[in-house]
């Protein structure tokens, strides 16, 4: 059961009166078979709110730079529905969904499908389907609704074994990446 993805924007007025700014349903930017909601997003650095001047949404790039934060729901479809070889050319399909969702694409490793790194720390909740997160060493959790999920900038991948679509809730907190 997929449900509509909406969303309510709260502001304050100049006198700091609490006011609703937004109030309407968010339309998916689908790519490579996900269907991607953008909720909010805000600027990299440490966000400022205040009376009536709260800055609009930046939802990209997709994945934040360090202070920045990304809201977004994502259903993943079950990896049977993945495009056939033979199907679409995958450069073009690439190059749409960076038109799509710009910045996300670049994270993903071309060689190893759906395997990405990124500079985030990432909150996820599952709240409809089920999915299995995969780390670097093959190691892997069985997301069902209810689950939470803290991701720490590791190598992983999202693969939805099921039948049926997964829908994750994302909050993306962009990170500076440690060396060594």
């Amino acid at each position: 059961m997929a449900f509509e993805v909406n969303k309510v924007v709260t502001d304050r007025t100049a006198d700091g009166k609490s006011v609703f700014a937004e109030e309407k349903s968010v339309e998916s930017g689908p790519v490579l078979g996900l269907d991607i909601f953008n909720i909010w997003g805000t600027a990299d650095g440490a966000p400022c709110v205040g009376a009536g001047d709260n800055p609009a949404t930046v939802p990209f790039p997709f994945f934040p730079g360090p202070g920045g934060s990304r809201f977004i729901v994502v259903r993943f479809p079950p990896d049977s529905a993945a495009a056939e070889p033979g199907g679409a050319d995958p450069e073009e399909a690439a190059a749409q969904a960076e038109r799509i969702q710009p910045g996300l694409i670049g994270v993903f490793e071309p060689d190893t499908p759906g395997m990405h790194t990124t500079d985030s720390v990432d909150y996820g909740v599952c709240v409809e389907g089920e999915v299995y997160l995969e780390l670097d060493d093959g190691a892997e959790a069985h997301v069902t609704p209810g689950t939470c999920v803290v991701q720490q900038g590791t190598r992983h991948a999202w693969r939805n074994r099921s039948d049926a679509p997964c829908t994750m809730v994302f909050v993306l907190l962009g990170a500076g990446r440690t060396t060594g």
